[in-house]
């Protein structure tokens, strides 16, 4: 459905706009003919950000700095108001997030933190956006930003894959939906690999050899919407998308062959799933 919008052209909004992969995208849908609404905290990085994408962007082109926090629904509810004045909604990327340190039963306020900004930021920019975007009835594409945290769940930060798993399985409904709507909006499920952002930049200082540029990501992942993939895993440096989907497959086998969950961690399995990695 990329190529249809893009053909009719309208307004790209992103969330996480200001930095990493959300930029990014911005200024590859600004390059690609939309207006852009760029969308994050208020700050210095969004100016800079709205700053890139003007001049990236035609002339002509409507380019917004709307500073909003995205775990505030009506906040968002507003968003939504000013997005729609200013044209057809061709591109909803809900992308902000946050990433804070959990346990299973600890830091509870940044349990919070996290659900509120990474699921219910995805969640309050779908309830805001696409009843008016199905009225429209016009091309276009809604893209969640997942992690693979949120797919094969490694252990260390609970809470930050509890509210990724809740973006994949909300996008998977979303996209359901949508195709019993007959509605002609397309939904993927983004999920970048180990991509060297702002939140990584603040504990490395310097870009790891396996990580990808955030440049890499977006370029990967508009190739794989435009070709109408839904679950686009981004590979890395380091891991490829073979490797990615063997991981996949070792963790639905948890359920499927009774193993203990995560069982990729588990000291009983450890020579099985390096076998199993290299077959």
């Amino acid at each position: 459905m990329y190529h249809e919008a893009k053909k009719r052209g309208g307004i790209a909004v992103v969330t996480g706009a200001a930095s990493g992969v959300g930029m990014v995208a911005a200024l590859q849908f600004a390059r690609d003919g939309f207006g852009v609404v760029l969308v994050d905290l208020p700050g210095e990085a969004l100016d800079a950000a709205f700053t890139k994408v003007r001049d990236t962007a035609s002339k002509d082109a409507t380019v917004l700095a709307v500073p909003t926090d995205v775990s505030d629904a009506s906040a968002v509810d507003a968003l939504a108001d000013q997005s729609f004045a200013t044209g057809e909604i061709a591109v909803l990327m809900n992308n902000a997030g946050i990433g804070l340190p959990t346990s299973s039963w600890d830091n509870s306020d940044n349990w919070r933190k996290l659900i509120e900004v990474n699921l219910f930021g995805v969640i309050n920019g779908i309830h805001a956006f696409l009843p008016r975007m199905i009225e429209e009835n016009r091309p276009a594409v809604v893209v969640n930003t997942g992690s693979k945290q949120g797919i094969t769940t490694p252990p260390g930060n609970p809470g930050y894959n509890v509210s990724k798993a809740g973006v994949k399985i909300a996008t998977e409904m979303l996209a359901h939906d949508l195709r019993e709507a007959q509605a002609p909006i397309s939904t993927h499920l983004f999920v970048p690999g180990f991509t060297y952002t702002g939140m990584i930049e603040r504990f490395i200082p310097s870009k790891p050899a396996a990580a990808w540029t955030s440049e890499e990501a977006v370029d990967y992942f508009i190739e794989r919407m435009s070709a109408g993939d839904f679950y686009i895993l981004c590979p890395d440096n380091d891991v490829s998308n073979e490797r990615d989907l063997k991981r996949v497959k070792w963790a639905l086998g948890d359920i499927l062959e009774n193993r203990p969950p995560l069982s990729r961690w588990h000291p009983d399995y450890a020579d099985a799933f390096a076998a199993f990695e290299k077959s």
